[in-house]
């Protein structure tokens, strides 16, 4: 670890003083991201009781780390989006001045680090010598959160290698202060590119390259510099000669993005195969071609632990099983990990996540709901050879989608960019838990952006629709549903690796092979253009999944309506004017 100043930039160096001074810590610590750095942070962190080690042959290289009970998810109410004008953050955001912002967190912040390490973490989001780089600097008095972010980011020398004398950078500064949840604020300032996070030590608000620089500020930064940061997977479909395609989509939570990102082909589609390039974040920038090129920007996973199995997400269960951070999980009598879905029985003892002695007869779960791995997305075995390709992948087809039971069918092709984009405007979801307090109740979540765009919600709709003028081959834009249900709440589509059927039709309509049926919502499969070899779903289900409900879509627009008056005066005629069209097409009954 290097305790002398290793940068040549002077507003780095002037900011890690002032942030020093501010928070007063014993000592400052500039990681450098070396393996004997990781070494000697793990062993500290170990004798903190911050993170227990996990059973070196069955899990190399593997952590375990529990939070404080109150501090084990993103806090959306404690999450601001700080602009000198409240219209720049849009009504769907949280707002506070700045000023205030500032002076409130720096009352948590001053003397929290008295006893404690200062770490600078320098890290690049992004592909090191790509254009769609962005720095970011996180300074943190939390080991854990360093030892997470050299997994998410490429971390250290490296980053002060790309950043420069003169370079910019987003500055994050992090601290755990003392964890109350009263005292918990994660502030951006997009004037500033800044982010302050303070009285947390959970990963989602706290590794600040994450859904704090990838999408606040990410988005706020490409509505001013001409790109797109989005809350998207990145996967490339290989079939049987050989050829590649790539796809990202756009899932709300709970609707199987991260296992899309890494499908496994079923058995009667031979000589396919996915190819992981991200399961979270993707940036897209227009290339020279006039197509849309993406990258991860992310070097890990974040994934949510429960429900992860052999089925659901074989990939993933392999990316962890080294080399991995497990956060909230079950800790097993043998030094290992559990959590509820995974395979296999339960053990017969461990200690939950809240430390607490669990067997298969307690009450209470052993993994929290939210429970986490941290991953380098380098092991995942579905791992695509261009995922570090600086210059990214061209995006053939975007893919938005939801959790809907009767509405939406199970895939349906936008009529062009603009109709695309009212349809990522309107994606919604179902609520799915009894512990939310409300089952079944639809929640929208535009283009599944709105927790995590930096700036009006009516804007970022107006920027799409700019990204598709400048696009000279835009790709084409789908919806997908896979949990459609029948009359008796069960799931139609069997999902998982048999929804690469459906990533087929989307590329064959993407490179305009195959025909589809003109309906009122946009462009549907017919059933025969389907690949449903192999696969035991009767035609009466296929037409189920195909069908659309006129009483339900107006319904649905009904709907729409309402959260479009959240957004307010800027949201763009041009989605209005769809959304009118729609309803003109429903009226002549053309379903």
């Amino acid at each position: 670890m290097l305790n002398e100043t290793p940068t040549k930039n002077k507003n780095l160096e002037a900011w890690v003083r002032e942030a020093a001074e501010l928070c007063q810590p014993d000592r400052v610590v500039w990681c450098d991201g070396t393996e004997r750095e990781r070494d000697e942070l793990t062993r500290q962190a170990i004798g903190l009781g911050e993170v227990e080690l996990l059973d070196p042959v069955k899990w190399p290289g593997c952590l375990y780390a529990r939070s404080t009970e109150n501090d084990v998810a993103r806090v959306e109410q404690s999450t601001f989006i700080c602009t000198r004008s409240k219209k720049a953050a849009g009504n769907t955001n949280n707002w506070m001045d700045p000023q205030e912002a500032y002076r409130k967190l720096s009352e948590i912040f001053k003397n929290s680090m008295k006893g404690r390490t200062l770490y600078v973490v320098p890290y690049i989001m992004g592909i090191p010598g790509s254009r769609f780089n962005k720095i970011g600097v996180e300074i943190t008095d939390s080991i854990y959160v360093v030892l997470n972010m050299r997994i998410m980011t490429r971390m250290g020398t490296i980053a002060l290698q790309e950043l420069g004398a003169e370079g910019k950078f987003t500055k994050g500064l992090h601290g755990k202060a003392d964890l109350d949840d009263h005292h918990r604020f994660i502030c951006h300032f997009p004037e500033d590119n800044t982010i302050w996070s303070v009285g947390s030590n959970y990963g989602g608000n706290v590794l600040l390259g994450k859904k704090c620089l990838a999408l606040r500020i990410a988005s706020w930064l490409g509505n001013q510099e001409g790109w797109l940061a989005e809350h998207m997977m990145i996967a490339g479909i290989q079939d049987p000669s050989g050829k590649i395609e790539y796809v990202a989509a756009a899932f709300p939570s709970q609707c199987g993005k991260t296992n899309l990102a890494m499908l496994v082909p079923p058995a009667s589609m031979k000589g396919y195969r996915v190819w992981t390039v991200g399961d979270d974040i993707a940036w897209m920038r227009i290339g020279e071609d006039g197509r849309l090129w993406a990258v991860n920007p992310e070097a890990g996973f974040f994934g949510v632990a429960p429900g992860t199995n052999s089925k659901t997400n074989p990939n993933a269960l392999a990316a962890v099983r080294k080399n991995t951070i497990f956060t909230n999980v079950l800790k097993t009598e043998d030094g290992g990990v559990w959590w509820e879905g995974m395979d296999g029985e339960p053990p017969t003892k461990g200690v939950n996540w809240r430390g607490q002695p669990w067997t298969p007869s307690s009450t209470e779960k052993g993994a929290h709901s939210n429970s986490r791995f941290t991953a380098p997305a380098g092991q995942c075995p579905s791992i695509s050879l261009e995922w570090e390709n600086p210059k990214g992948v061209p995006i053939s087809a975007i893919i938005f989608g939801g959790r809907r039971a009767r509405v939406t069918p199970l895939v349906y092709q936008s009529r062009n960019w603009q109709h695309g984009v009212y349809v990522g405007a309107t994606v919604a979801s179902e609520t799915t838990s009894a512990a939310t307090g409300e089952v079944g109740v639809v929640r929208r979540d535009p283009m599944a952006m709105l927790p995590f765009c930096g700036y009006d919600m009516g804007d970022y709709f107006s920027h799409w629709l700019e990204m598709g003028r400048r696009l000279k081959n835009p790709p084409k834009i789908f919806c997908v549903n896979w949990f459609r249900k029948d009359d008796k709440g069960n799931i139609l589509w069997p999902g998982f690796g048999e929804n690469l059927r459906v990533l087929q039709w989307i590329l064959s309509r993407a490179e305009g092979n195959v025909g589809a049926i003109d309906s009122v919502i946009g462009f549907l499969p017919k059933a025969e253009d389907l690949n449903l070899k192999g696969i035991d779903l009767s035609p009466e289900k296929i037409a189920s999944l195909l069908s659309i409900s006129k009483e339900d879509w107006i319904d649905e627009i009904k709907d729409e309506a309402t959260f479009f008056e959240k957004i307010g005066a800027t949201l763009p005629p041009e989605i209005q004017s769809e959304r009118e069209a729609l309803i003109q097409r429903l009226s002549m009954e053309m379903v």
